[in-house]
């Protein structure tokens, strides 16, 4: 989702993800946020998914020969200071390929930021298979308020959509 949002912005992505068709709303999306929508500063990145080796891209805009495959250590510090401050953290999706730990830096540091906030009184909602499973292959998953692996019901409950299951549930 982060480099849809930044190629919206029009900063380089290189070979990253990126979901073509979204690019317009996710323009409209940030114009509306109004500056709210804090995304990667700095990444780590490589030339393939299968075999590629980690580069330091130590700004914005990712080489055209580069995909990204994680946040940086700018990005790490930006997010981690947020998450200090907050009383609710929604976390939806790791931060990288967490799978390789060449890669999975940038998740393990927001998966501490966030169990790090909750123990100082913050409520913490994990949603998403992806960061489900991150947070529990790191050891963190107790140091959550509540992990859930529907991360777009999750959203989508959040963002007020009904919930046909929640709806039978208050019928009865």
């Amino acid at each position: 989702m982060a480099y849809t949002l930044l190629a919206a912005k029009g900063v380089r992505i290189g070979k990253s993800r990126l979901e073509a068709d979204q690019v317009e709303e996710m323009k409209a999306l940030l114009a509306k946020a109004g500056g709210k929508i804090v995304l990667p500063v700095d990444h780590v990145g490589a030339d393939n998914f299968e075999t590629g080796k980690p580069v330091a891209v130590p700004e914005v805009n990712i080489p055209d020969n580069l995909m990204g495959m994680d946040i940086g250590p700018k990005t790490i510090a930006l997010f981690s200071g947020i998450i200090a401050k907050a009383g609710t953290v929604v976390w939806n999706g790791p931060m990288g390929v967490f799978e390789r730990p060449d890669y999975a830096k940038g998740t393990r540091a927001v998966a501490e930021a966030v169990a790090k906030a909750t123990s100082a009184g913050a409520v913490s909602v994990i949603g998403g298979g992806d960061s489900a499973a991150a947070v529990e292959e790191m050891g963190l998953a107790d140091k959550m308020t509540h992990i859930s692996t529907g991360g777009g019901a999750s959203l989508e409950y959040l963002e007020g959509k009904a919930m046909p299951p929640l709806e039978v549930l208050d019928k009865k």
